[in-house]
């Protein structure tokens, strides 16, 4: 038996984030879990509110630290979507 132009493709690596950015997710869904779902937008608001990334100024959250929050939000939607099974 002859095996003509077989390829193997590379294993694929997933996304490696921070064990800070994971923690601080986490922590946050854990305290408050209906804040939280899938929407990127909605979480990456929440996350604003619940921490000290983004200050309130005149009634609207003004963000300090843009990628960090991003980051949480992001990891966030991924926890919420493997926590529900889809």
């Amino acid at each position: 038996m002859v095996i003509n132009a077989t390829r193997v493709r590379p294993a694929r690596m997933g996304n490696i984030r921070q064990t800070y950015i994971k923690r601080v997710a986490i922590e946050l869904i854990r305290h408050y879990p209906d804040a939280f779902t899938g929407d990127f937008a909605q979480n990456k608001q929440k996350v604003l509110e619940l921490t000290d990334l983004g200050i309130t100024i005149d009634g609207k959250v003004q963000v300090v630290h843009k990628k960090l929050a991003n980051r949480i939000a992001g990891y966030a939607v991924r926890y919420m979507k493997r926590k529900r099974g889809t």
